[in-house]
């Protein structure tokens, strides 16, 4: 299988919409996790993640938006309340098979309290190898990762939606299954 990947979208539907048209033909798409920003939501976001069957798990700016905290911005007008509804559905961890192979996905960690940063340097990535899975797909760094860790393949897509960092490029993911293997690729406006 040929598995699209976007993380970090952050309400960018034209980068979701150029990430999707380059990867070409997939299998299935997949999200981790802040597709939303904090206090805005994005029906367009939202819609093309549904109409292409993303699989999708929250993120911290999702956790935000759904919250107390974020009911002035749930009850705005410009708000579509089933893809918001659509939204609050999904969840924060996603444990899944693909043929006969275990995919975890999460947004930060899978561990409490389930914000933490794994930058691609960093010794707690390491404890991704106590996960029973063969891939499993994170985001929150905004900092793009392919990285075999014990017996799984970690993939960190970066962002579809928001440039961080020393790169300044939005990037998205594709995975397949048949040979395990990822590559990055970054999203172009000028092609």
């Amino acid at each position: 299988m040929r598995i699209g990947i976007v993380s970090d979208i952050h309400c960018n539907a034209a980068a979701l919409d150029r990430a999707v048209e380059q990867m070409g033909d997939i299998d299935e798409l997949l999200c981790a996790g802040d597709a939303c920003y904090q206090y805005r939501f994005s029906n367009d976001v939202a819609e093309r993640l549904r109409q292409l069957g993303g699989r999708y798990v929250l993120g911290n700016h999702e956790e935000i938006l759904l919250s107390e905290a974020g009911a002035r911005a749930q009850a705005s007008p410009s708000v579509d309340k089933s893809l918001l509804e659509w939204t609050r559905a999904q969840p924060f961890l996603l444990r899944t098979e693909i043929g006969s192979k275990k995919l975890l996905m999460f947004h930060a960690t899978p561990w409490a309290p389930y914000r933490d940063y794994l930058f691609p340097h960093d010794p707690q990535l390491q404890r991704l190898a106590e996960e029973e899975a063969d891939f499993i797909i994170y985001g929150h760094t905004h900092a793009p990762l392919v990285k075999r860790i014990g017996p799984a393949l970690i993939v960190n897509p970066g962002s579809a939606g928001e440039m961080r960092g020393t790169e300044q490029v939005l990037t998205y993911a594709v995975l397949d299954t048949s040979d395990d293997h990822a590559e990055i690729h970054e999203i172009r406006f000028n092609d």
